[in-house]
């Protein structure tokens, strides 16, 4: 354990992962319980093509796909509001913008020759995530956790009852608009470490598997921070010791912790 976290790249992939994860879970409980988990599929749909079409012309990749994340992430929004007045289907526009941003992604690589970055970018690797990459998943991670922190009341209240919390005053609007955007941002900075078309699993698995054997708000955030951790670091283990994409193996570690926690919640009942 000790030489393995003595590499710079599995120093860096084990701060970028730790922090990707514990906000991932943070926002997965309130997504989860909205029904909004498949935003961040489709967000890290646009951000492979976004990354891909800024390495083909040759540019920062990051910094194409976060402007590009943010605006469809508030696009997302907008959709799923419009469905819940009956106007728009938020699912099949979901559904349309990611298969359209993949297919975009894959012509930009297959143009631009990237065929060995497009399978980092899909899949992950702790050698896709620089020191620059580290410096921002740390900037954007701690503002997400500040943010988190100062408006936990709010988001515990948007999350259980939007009328009730707009009608006692809270700016709704503000607060999930504001989701939406961390969502993206976190989704960005973790894409190179999970992969894109892995990196909704950091939101949806923790989040379920916590709801498995917690019946509080506060203690399924907890819990769901603290499975997100432990999956993460599994897998990056696992990834580092059988050489296998980095996306993969934590996903596999989070499939298990949710059978385990399924298996606990059954032996409950």
């Amino acid at each position: 354990m000790l030489s393995m976290f003595s590499y710079p790249f599995m120093q860096r992939a084990l701060i970028v992962g730790l922090m990707v994860s514990v906000c991932a879970a943070l926002l997965g409980v309130t997504l989860v319980l909205k029904r909004f988990s498949m935003i961040g599929d489709g967000l890290s749909h646009v951000g492979f093509g976004a990354l891909s079409v800024g390495a083909a012309a040759g540019l920062a990749p990051m910094y194409i796909a976060a402007p590009a994340v943010l605006i469809s992430a508030v696009l997302l929004l907008r959709l799923s509001r419009l469905e819940e007045r009956g106007r728009v289907s938020g699912d099949a526009a979901t559904a349309v913008l990611s298969s359209t941003a993949l297919a975009i992604g894959v012509i930009a690589a297959s143009l631009g020759k990237l065929n060995v970055d497009v399978n980092s970018y899909m899949f992950g690797s702790v050698l896709a995530v620089s020191a620059s990459d580290a410096v921002i998943c740390v900037v954007i991670c701690s503002a997400v956790l500040i943010l988190y922190l100062l408006f936990y009341n709010t988001i515990f209240a948007v999350t259980f009852d939007e009328t009730f919390a707009a009608a006692g005053g809270m700016k709704t609007g503000l607060v999930s608009t504001a989701m939406a955007a961390v969502t993206a941002l976190t989704v960005v900075v973790g894409m190179r470490l999970m992969g894109t078309l892995l990196i909704s699993a950091l939101i949806v698995f923790p989040a379920i598997s916590a709801m498995k054997i917690c019946r509080s708000w506060r203690g399924t955030v907890i819990c769901s921070v603290s499975l997100a951790a432990a999956g993460f670091i599994a897998g990056l283990i696992s990834a580092f010791a059988f050489s296998l994409p980095t996306g993969p193996a934590v996903v596999a570690a989070d499939a298990v912790i949710y059978g385990v926690c399924s298996a606990a919640d059954r032996i409950r009942r």
